[in-house]
Parts: C-alpha cells; structure tokens; sequence
C-alpha cells in the first residue's frame, strides 16, 4: 500500500495533527513536534501525547505512515563548539518528543560549514551528532533529507549523504528522505524517464535503496 500525505499543521498541539491529515484524505503525514523557528519549545504534556497517539490510532496512522521534521534552526555539523552543543541539544529533544509521541523516524536536514571547515570535516561531524544522539535515544530512526545545496549546505549529493550513514553506528536507525524539488536543483534530472531512472540507479549503487525510508514529492506550477 503506498502511503501518501502532507505535512499538516500542528499549531493546536500535536493531537491535532492526525485529525488534520485524516481530513485531506491522506494515510501518512508529516507534522512538526515543536516551533521549528525557536531552539527551545514546551514539553508535550502527558495528556497531549496520549490524546496523539489514540487519534492516530483512531484514524489509522501507524508509525511508518508519520514523518515529523526537526528545528530548521539545528546545525548537526557546526563549526562554532558552542552552536554544534545547542543543535545536538536540540536534535536529542526532538527525538526525545518521537519517543514519547511513539514514532519511529525524525527528519531532518544534515548541516552546513559555514565555510569555517572542510566539507569531509562537517560531514564527519554531522555523523558524529547522529551517533551521541542515537546513542541516548531508542527506536526511533534518524532520517537524513537531501537538500539542494544552496549556500554551504550539505547532503545535496548522494556520495555526501552515504559518508555520512558510512560514519553511523546503527546502520538500523539511519535512513534518508529524498526530497524531488531539492535532487532537481541539485542536478538530479527528475524531469526526463532516463534521468529519472539514472539517478535512482545512482542513489542504489551510492547509498542503497535499503536506506531509504521516505520521500518529498514535489512539482512545478510550470513546464520544465
């Protein structure tokens, strides 16, 4: 069965998100646990977490159906010591929110050098975050979304996002989110059957298809 959603808004707590995914017909979901702008947000109350998890499994929505996102703020390859020790904080408590919410995955966006150290030296440190977090944190996966490589942003090539998983641990709790509008603008051609097939052919022989574990679909309002 393919599961197919959208990210729905959470802003009336968390139990709201499943309601809203149920109302657009959708049988997956992607939803924020948190205020994505702000480095700190209110713990989810006891009773909020419950009330999530009887309305998704009121509705249907089991856990590999939900794809919640973490803090755009977060930074798991920073070269600044003291903005690296903020995101792994940041990163633990998002995971720790999948905990107790009863998923199973977090996406999440890698990193970025900041032009203050070396692309092999950011990517090391992105898994390296990955690790001490997994390490505190138990059944809930690490799922690393490609970007497009703008500014000095890591993970737009598949070759970027297999060092990474190379470098993890618990190769059983990291996996990847392919999103369609970044690969596109990172020079994956989507838009034609033969680059489309190229380029999963690329990402099987470079990460493998094993690890992936979601997908972004996006579109254009106008033709290529």
């Amino acid at each position: 069965m393919k599961l197919i959603g959208a990210h729905v808004s959470a802003e009336k707590g968390v139990s709201s998100a499943p309601v809203n995914a149920a109302a657009i017909g959708a049988n997956a979901f992607a939803l924020f646990t948190r205020n994505p702008s702000r480095w700190t947000s209110p713990a989810i109350k006891e009773v909020e977490a419950q009330a999530f998890k009887d309305n998704c499994l009121r509705l249907g929505f089991t856990p590999d159906a939900i794809l919640p996102h973490d803090s755009y703020l977060i930074n798991l390859g920073a070269p600044d010591p003291e903005k690296l020790e903020k995101s792994r904080e940041a990163f633990l408590d998002e995971m720790k929110r999948c905990e107790q919410l009863g998923l199973t995955m977090l996406n999440f966006h890698p990193g970025s050098h900041l032009k203050a150290i070396t692309t092999d030296d950011c990517l090391d440190r992105i898994a390296d975050s990955i690790n001490l977090t997994l390490d505190r944190t138990q059944g809930v996966k690490a799922v690393i979304e490609n970007t497009a490589g703008q500014g000095t942003n890591l993970g737009f090539s598949f070759s970027q996002l297999a060092r990474i998983i190379d470098r993890v641990t618990d190769k059983t709790r990291i996996g990847v989110c392919i999103d369609t509008c970044h690969a596109f603008a990172a020079g994956y051609d989507l838009a034609t059957p033969e680059g489309y097939e190229a380029t999963w052919r690329e990402f099987d022989d470079t990460v493998g298809l094993a690890y992936l574990s979601a997908m972004h679909i996006n579109d254009s309002k106008r033709g290529l």
